[in-house]
């Protein structure tokens, strides 16, 4: 997900996206343990969009 997308978003929008990326990348960590992934390029989109998130909830909670 693009930043400019998600700096539009409020930080409960945020949050519930985070929790949804985290469950995903779980669920794949699973998944490739369990030899059901040919890709990994999904994961390493997720986890740059988890860090992405954060780093604007920290910023958003600051203004506040």
């Amino acid at each position: 997900m693009k930043t400019k997308k998600l700096r539009e978003k409020n930080i409960e929008e945020l949050k519930k996206l985070l929790t949804e990326k985290e469950e995903n990348i779980r669920k794949f960590r699973f998944d490739l343990a369990a030899k059901q992934v040919k890709g990994v390029r999904q994961i390493r989109m997720d986890k740059k969009d988890v860090a992405r998130m954060l780093t604007l909830i920290n910023e958003k909670d600051k203004q506040v």
